[in-house]
């Protein structure tokens, strides 16, 4: 090593006092001279002033902890390291001694609880921490209280900080890591918070052992640790593996470690690995949004959205890494910024008027760290951010956090969710919903096959609702266009049922008269032997008429069956559907939405609401409507959604509330199936989607003796005959 360097590491990892770690001298610097100039950065600023002045009002509070999550002494073990947090920057940035000093009486407090704590009584299923229920939040307080320390470090005794630094951060950072190995080193986004923690930490104590720990494994062979979580946990364009939700909550210890990893190591380029991987994950959280909230899949809550603490930390970042001046407009919408020199410099080009929109946009989001585990299929009708957009979900199981619901879709529309997904049966940190954790109808309800938008077999979930064979395999995404007037992906999953093969193929077109595009659902399924197909389309709005009698339960509600889900659902009335009446209206948001289907012969209608057997209250009340082909081997369902005119309460007024389709058909002819509808303006659009999704191959096929013709997976016609 040259001596240079040799130099340099010595004064990284010495441990003594006076040096930051985490806050370049810099950054500090600027901020302390330019805090007030810009108006993002001087409102965080005061914001954080105002949450720590009001905690400071209260006292040292470090309780023995007794409760699970939303309880009184996990939420005050929450607000101690927001506290710590927060007057540390104030102290950063403020030179005001008190900050300092609250945060060293807290920090002292915590020296005198922490090593008397054995694992916290409440907990449960997950790997029991020392002051939460899960060593998860252990983690999080960590990774935010290591950040206060490290502003304040350098104010302390040399006393306080040996005390401190042994019996809180070192104490802490042995009990994540080497008395938790097996968590320590998963790929996993409870292993993210900890390495991240414990990097840190590493960082600030000058402990390299430590450093090399987070990064490497606790072994430090590299099968575990914070860089192996970037390569496995992360598909190349940037999806995570559980999906937007805990996209969203693992973002913040990956960028907020990286940026210690860049600032106390450049050289080892983090924001460059794996192609600017963690960027992309930036970038691809924002796009896995609609109206500023994630698409809700797997364990998802649909309160979540842009504007969350992990994300204004991402953005930021992001923005500090690579002077896009899209993350200015998306931070303009979330209102915050971080109190360091990455936020500052965001707040400075802010106020110079550097924004420019965000390119919400068509992708395929490919999901396995090789990206050949299925794929997120996301189609916009334009860059708005809410424009309609319609979600596939084609990717892998998600490990413990996924449901199953192999070949999903969601459809959001004039600003709302239209085609719903349930999420998560929890109540986030609400005790006394059992202690704010995932609730027992998460597994009954939420990720059962029956509770999304998919095929169900014989009421059986896909792999028997069993973990390890669904992490096994994977969906295939087969194609994919995001551009154009025609937007389709086209997926198929062979192994959630033995001897059961199904293909689907989502389309939005934009059709001429038309105000939204409309959507086309082709789902094929060819089985070994006859069975009971469902699939069950999950919708948000008031129902307005159906174009087939129904048979309702107007005194009693039975329930549709007795596991797997069916038995949270209360079936309301039944009907018949032909292939001329086949349609049920909604209203949502002061739109319609027609759902035209065409059923499989003798196939049922089945309008039910979640809430059966849920004697405390558990569920949601959500309207589904289940298609039920009974006796089947080989069928396919065929759909459309129709958006449509217009209702204004205030003016009472109502604009083309009936369906302006006039009738839906498909044909299955020569490898290729043909849907075509006709409008009232007399307007017949036809899809052709051929079984071969080469772009190269073509295809011919017959509708009514005229001859379609096209090249690759589909191809599109309109009355006159002319490709589109």
């Amino acid at each position: 090593m040259k001596r240079a360097a040799f130099l340099l590491a010595v004064l990284l990892f010495s441990g003594q006092a006076g040096a930051q770690a985490l806050i370049p001298q810099a950054d500090r610097a600027a901020m302390v001279a330019e805090a007030t100039r810009h108006p993002l950065f001087q409102a965080e600023l005061e914001r954080t002033r105002a949450a720590v002045d009001r905690a400071m009002q209260g006292g040292i509070n470090v309780p023995v902890p007794r409760d699970p999550g939303g309880g009184l002494t996990h939420e005050q073990h929450k607000r101690n390291y927001l506290t710590i947090y927060g007057a540390g920057l104030l102290y950063a940035i403020t030179g005001e001694q008190r900050y300092a000093d609250h945060v060293r009486q807290l920090l002292l407090a915590y020296a005198e609880l922490y090593p008397r704590l054995g694992p916290h009584p409440a907990a449960a299923n997950q790997v029991p921490g020392r002051l939460f229920w899960q060593s998860l939040n252990d983690s999080v307080w960590l990774v935010y209280a290591i950040q206060g320390y490290d502003a304040i470090r350098d104010t302390l005794s040399e006393a306080d900080r040996r005390t401190i630094d042994h019996s809180v951060f070192r104490r802490m950072a042995r009990f994540l890591s080497d008395e938790n190995p097996q968590a320590f080193d998963r790929i996993h986004n409870h292993a993210t918070w900890a390495t991240a923690g414990v990097g840190m930490t590493g960082y600030v104590l000058g402990d390299r052992a430590l450093v090399e720990k987070a990064l490497l494994g606790t072994d430090r062979s590299g099968q575990g640790g914070f860089l192996r979580q970037i390569d496995l946990l992360f598909s190349p364009d940037g999806y995570y593996a559980e999906g937007p939700y805990y996209q969203r909550y693992a973002l913040l210890p990956f960028v907020v470690f990286a940026r210690a990893i860049e600032t106390n190591e450049t050289e080892r380029h983090i924001f460059e690995r794996r192609d600017g991987l963690l960027l992309k994950a930036v970038r691809t959280t924002i796009q896995l949004s609609y109206g500023g909230y994630f698409f809700p899949v797997n364990d998802a809550m649909r309160d979540k959205g842009l504007d969350t603490e992990e994300l204004v930390q991402g953005v930021a970042i992001a923005y500090g890494v690579t002077r896009d001046p899209a993350f200015l407009s998306i931070a303009q919408e979330q209102g915050r910024t971080i109190l360091s020199g990455d936020g500052l410099a965001l707040s400075r080009d802010l106020a110079a008027g550097r924004a420019r929109p965000f390119p919400f946009q068509s992708a395929l989001f490919r999901d396995g760290p090789e990206g050949d585990r299925g794929a997120l299929a996301v189609l916009r009708s334009d860059p708005g951010q809410r424009s309609q957009t319609l979600v596939m979900k084609s990717t892998s199981q998600g490990m413990g956090h996924g449901h199953f619901d192999r070949l999903n879709w969601l459809l959001y529309d004039n600003g709302n969710a239209i085609v719903t997904d349930y999420g998560a049966a929890r109540f986030l940190n609400i005790e006394a919903k059992d202690g704010g954790r995932y609730l027992p109808e998460n597994d009954s309800w939420a990720q059962q096959t029956i509770a999304h938008n998919t095929l169900v077999v014989n009421e059986a979930s896909h792999f028997g609702a069993r973990l390890r064979p669904a992490e096994a395999s994977a969906p295939t995404q087969l194609f994919f266009q995001g551009e154009g007037d025609t937007r389709l992906s086209t997926a198929e999953e062979a192994h959630a049922y033995p001897g059961v093969r199904f293909r689907r193929t989502l389309a939005q077109l934009t059709v001429e008269g038309f105000a939204s595009p409309i959507v086309v659902d082709l789902l094929r399924v060819d089985g070994e032997r006859p069975a009971r197909y469902d699939l069950p389309l999950h919708y948000a709005g008031h129902l307005i008429e159906t174009g087939f009698p129904l048979q309702s339960n107007v005194t009693t509600r039975p329930a549709l069956g007795e596991a797997n889900g069916y038995q949270h659902l209360w079936v309301d009335a039944i009907g018949t559907p032909r292939a001329d009446n086949g349609r049920v209206t909604w209203i949502n948001g002061g739109r319609f939405y027609t759902f035209h289907t065409l059923p499989p012969a003798g196939a049922q209608m089945i309008f039910a609401e979640s809430g059966a057997n849920d004697p405390r209250f558990n569920l949601r009340r959500e309207p589904v409507l289940i298609l039920r082909a009974d006796n089947q081997t080989d069928t396919s369902f065929v759909s459309l959604i129709e958006p449509h005119g217009a209702y204004d309460a205030a003016a009472e007024t109502t604009v083309a509330s009936r369906s302006r389709i006039r009738g839906l058909r498909h044909v299955r002819a020569d490898g290729a199936d043909l849907v075509a509808f006709e409008t009232d303006a007399g307007r017949t659009v036809i899809l052709a989607i051929a079984d071969d999704t080469s772009a190269t191959v073509r295809h011919r096929a017959a509708l009514d003796g005229r001859m379609l013709e096209w090249t690759g997976h589909f191809g599109r016609f309109d009355r006159t005959g002319s490709g589109q």
